[in-house]
């Protein structure tokens, strides 16, 4: 019985990390349609922001701006590899930290770590929040 339960978590666990890779794949696919069928309606997009003065703060980007400009990239130019460091699920509500690596076609532009909020829709898990970090020095 302990066994079963375990398995079962474990599906729970692959579908969310199947939800916020297919994110990254449509991504490097240069797929708008895919990237927003990745998200929850109303979702929210942020990224931890520092200025020149060391200033921190929380920027915000409207999702369908960003597919926009995700379609307009050739194939592949955009390729984030991420690693599932925490996945953790109650019900309806998923949590994943993902530490990444973002390239630019084929360069390493910068590094971070991915929070996401996700929830199970009648569709399947779906992304309502992302907030990430950004640097470009510490990067692997």
């Amino acid at each position: 019985m302990l066994f079963i339960g375990a398995t079962n978590a474990q599906t729970t666990t692959d579908s969310v990390k199947a939800a916020v890779n297919s994110l990254f794949t449509a991504m490097k696919q240069s797929d708008s349609t895919a990237l927003m069928q990745s998200f929850a309606p109303g979702a929210v997009l942020q990224t931890i922001v520092k200025d020149k003065q060391g200033i921190v703060s929380v920027r915000t980007e409207a999702i369908s701006k960003f597919a926009s400009s995700i379609s307009q990239l050739p194939k592949d130019a955009a390729d984030e590899r991420i690693t599932f460091d925490v996945v953790k699920i109650d019900g309806d509500l998923a949590i994943a930290w993902t530490p990444y690596n973002f390239y630019f076609q084929q360069q390493l532009l910068h590094c971070g770590v991915n929070s996401f909020q996700l929830v199970r829709l009648t569709e399947g898990w779906k992304i309502q929040y992302i907030i990430d970090t950004r640097r470009k020095n510490g990067c692997q």
